[in-house]
C-alpha cells in the first residue's frame, strides 16, 4: 500500500500529499484557521448577521467538533504561546457550546443592552461614498435583523426563557426615540447631515434620496414593530421571578456563568458571596477613615446622603461634565510612561453617551474602534446630571479610558503576529474588567485623586464591585429581592439612587457578569503582591504590567502561571 501511494503521488494522481506527519503546532493552526474562518451563513448577504435557533445549533455543533479535534492535540508538544492559544481556544469553544445548551440565544436582551440597542452603535460618521453605501445596506438589513430576534424571543416565551418583568421600567425609551414622523429627526439620519466633501452632486443626491426612503419605510417601521412586540407580547409574559436559578435548568446555568465569568471552576455562589462580604467590610473601614479625615459630623449613611445631595459634587451642564472627564484623561495620559513600557498607537476620544441609550445606561463605558480609521471612545453619561457625581469621575476615567479598557484593549489588538487573530479579538470580563478595576487603584499611585472626596470616590467604586459579589449571588442563588439588592448598594456606596436602580437591573438581566470585576482585580493585586514580595528592590512595575498585558486576554489561571514564571525568571 505504501509503494502504491508513493507511485500514485509520483505520477501526480494524488495531488499534494504531505511528506511529513503534521506537528502539534500545525494541527493547532488548522483548528484556529477553521474557527476564525467559520461562517454559519453568508455574511456578505447579511450586514447585521443572522440569528435563529438553527444558526445557534449549527455554531454549537461546529464548536463541539473543533473542540474534540483540539483536545486530541498533545499540548506538551506546543510552544508556550501555542499552549496558551490551545487552552484559550478550548475555553472559547466550550462557552459557545454552553450558550446553546443553556439556550442563551433565546434571551437576546438585557436591561441596558440588546439586539435593537446595539444598532445605536452602528451610527458613525461617513467618511466616503463607500461608507455611505455600506451604512445604507446596514439600515436596509434592519427588518430581517428584527424579524430574526423577535422569532427567537417568541421561542423563549414558549420555553420559559424570558427576562424578569421588573427590569423593563422605562424600557420604552430604547425604541420610542427611533419612531419619528420626520425622517430628518432620526438618529440614524445624523451621519447623512455631514457627508464627505469629496462626493459629487449626483452621489450626494442619490445617497440623500435613498436615506430618506430607508429611514421612512424601513427603519421607523422596524422600531414600531419592536414596540408592538414588547408591549403586546413580551412584557405581559415576562417572568415575575428574578434569579437565574428560576430559569429552566437555572441552578446549573448560574454555576456555568460563575465559571465563565471567573474563568475558573474554583468558586461556588456561596464562596463568592462570602468573599464579597469580607471585601465590603475591609473597604468600609477605609471609607470611615476618610470621613474622619474630612471632619464630617454624622454617621456613614449621613455622609453618603451629603455626597449624593450637595451641589458642589455635581456638574451644572453635560458639557462641563465632559470637560472634567477630558481633563482627568489628559492628566492620566501624562503619567502612563512611568508605569508602562509599551503604549498603544490607537487614540481615544471622550464623548457623551448617545441620547437613545442614556436613560438606562451606566455612568460611562468604553467603545472600541469600529475600524482602523476610528478611535476608541470613552462614553460619559450626561443624562440626569444629579446622578453623575464628580468625585467618582477620576476612577471612572481610569477604568474606561486609560490605563483601563482603552489601553488594554488597544494593546491587545496591536500585538501583531505574536498571537493569533482570535486572541486579538477576544474579550473576557475577568481579565478585562479585572484589569480596569485594578487601574482605578493604579490611578492612586499616579496621583490622579486630588481630594479626599475623590479618594472616597475610588473606594465607593471599589465598594460597588465588592457589593456586586454579594448582590449578584444574592439575586441569582439566594432569593434576594430587587429592593434588597438596591438597598445593599445604597447602604454601602455613594452611588446615586438612579445608578443603584440601573445597576441592579443590569445584574438581574445579566447573571454572573458582575462577578468578573472584583474577582479579576483581586487576582491581579494578589499577583502583584507576590511579585513585590518575591523580588523586593528588583520589582519593576513596567515589567510587571508588560507580563499582565503581553499575551493579551487570558484566563486568570493562565495569568497566574505567567506571573509566577516571570517571578522565577527575574530571580535568576
Amino acid at each position: 500500500m505504501r509503494f502504491l501511494m508513493w507511485t500514485l503521488w509520483g505520477l501526480g494522481l494524488l495531488g499534494t500529499v504531505s511528506l511529513h506527519a503534521q506537528t502539534a503546532s500545525e494541527r493547532l493552526q488548522q483548528v484556529m484557521d477553521s474557527v476564525q474562518g467559520y461562517q454559519a451563513y453568508d455574511r456578505s448577504q447579511f450586514p447585521l448577521g443572522r440569528a435563529s435557533v438553527a444558526v445557534a445549533q449549527k455554531r454549537a455543533a461546529f464548536a463541539q467538533g473543533q473542540l474534540q479535534t483540539l483536545q486530541a492535540i498533545p499540548a506538551s508538544e506546543l510552544s508556550v504561546s501555542d499552549q496558551i492559544s490551545h487552552r484559550m481556544l478550548q475555553f472559547v469553544l466550550q462557552d459557545r457550546i454552553d450558550r446553546f445548551t443553556y439556550k442563551m440565544h433565546l434571551i437576546p436582551i438585557q436591561a441596558d443592552q440588546g439586539f435593537h440597542l446595539n444598532l445605536n452603535y452602528r451610527i458613525r460618521p461617513l467618511l466616503s461614498y463607500h461608507d455611505a453605501k455600506a451604512y445604507l445596506r446596514m439600515l436596509e438589513a434592519i427588518p430581517q435583523f428584527v424579524t430574526d430576534h423577535l422569532a427567537l424571543m417568541r421561542q423563549g416565551i414558549q420555553e420559559g426563557y424570558v427576562q424578569p418583568a421588573i427590569i423593563f421600567k422605562g424600557y420604552d425609551t430604547t425604541y420610542d426615540r427611533h419612531i419619528v414622523s420626520n425622517y430628518a429627526e432620526s438618529d440614524f439620519y445624523e451621519p447623512f447631515k455631514t457627508l464627505p466633501s469629496q462626493l459629487d452632486a449626483r452621489q450626494r443626491d442619490s445617497i440623500l434620496g435613498v436615506a430618506e426612503r430607508v429611514i421612512t419605510t424601513v427603519v421607523v417601521p422596524s422600531f414600531q414593530k419592536i414596540k408592538t412586540f414588547f408591549e403586546e407580547e413580551y412584557y405581559p409574559r415576562a417572568r415575575p421571578s428574578l434569579g437565574a436559578s428560576e430559569l429552566p435548568n437555572g441552578k446549573a446555568f448560574y454555576q456555568n456563568r460563575i465559571n465563565y465569568y471567573t474563568t475558573t471552576n474554583q468558586y461556588t455562589a456561596q464562596d463568592i458571596h462570602e468573599i464579597g462580604m469580607a471585601e465590603v467590610d475591609r473597604i468600609k473601614a477605609e471609607m470611615r477613615a476618610i470621613i474622619q479625615e474630612v471632619g464630617f459630623q454624622g454617621d456613614f449613611l449621613e455622609f453618603l446622603t451629603f455626597l449624593r445631595t450637595d451641589p458642589q459634587f455635581y456638574a451644572a451642564t453635560g458639557e462641563a461634565l465632559l470637560k472634567e472627564a477630558r481633563d482627568i484623561a489628559k492628566r492620566i495620559d501624562g503619567e502612563l510612561p512611568k508605569f508602562f513600557s509599551l503604549l498603544p498607537r490607537t487614540p481615544y476620544g471622550v464623548v457623551k453617551v448617545p441620547d437613545a441609550l442614556a436613560p438606562k445606561y451606566t455612568g460611562g463605558r468604553y467603545a472600541p474602534p469600529g475600524s482602523d480609521t476610528q478611535p476608541g471612545r470613552y462614553l460619559v453619561n450626561t443624562y440626569d446630571l444629579k446622578s453623575r457625581p464628580l468625585y467618582v469621575l477620576p476612577a471612572l476615567t481610569a477604568h474606561e479610558a486609560v490605563p483601563g479598557h482603552h489601553l488594554q484593549g488597544s494593546l491587545n489588538r496591536e500585538l501583531g503576529d505574536s498571537i493569533p487573530q482570535f486572541r486579538k479579538n477576544l474579550y473576557l470580563s475577568a481579565y478585562g474588567e479585572g484589569w480596569a478595576l485594578y487601574t482605578e487603584y493604579l490611578a492612586d499611585e499616579m496621583g490622579i485623586y486630588t481630594t479626599p472626596y475623590e479618594r472616597f470616590g475610588k473606594l465607593t467604586y471599589e465598594m460597588w464591585r465588592a457589593c456586586r459579589l454579594v448582590g449578584d449571588t444574592g439575586l441569582h442563588a439566594f432569593g434576594w429581592s430587587r429592593d434588597q439588592a438596591v438597598n445593599y448598594l445604597m447602604d454601602n456606596t455613594a452611588l446615586s439612587q438612579h445608578e443603584c436602580n440601573t445597576e441592579t437591573d443590569r445584574y438581574i438581566a445579566w447573571p454572573g457578569q458582575a462577578l468578573s470585576y472584583k474577582m479579576g482585580e483581586l487576582k491581579i493585586r494578589e499577583l502583584r503582591n507576590k511579585a513585590e514580595e518575591a523580588l523586593g528592590e528588583r520589582f519593576d512595575i513596567r515589567a510587571f504590567h508588560q507580563v499582565i498585558l503581553g499575551q493579551g486576554t487570558v484566563t486568570l489561571p493562565i495569568l497566574e502561571e505567567q506571573v509566577m514564571a516571570y517571578i522565577e525568571q527575574s530571580r535568576k
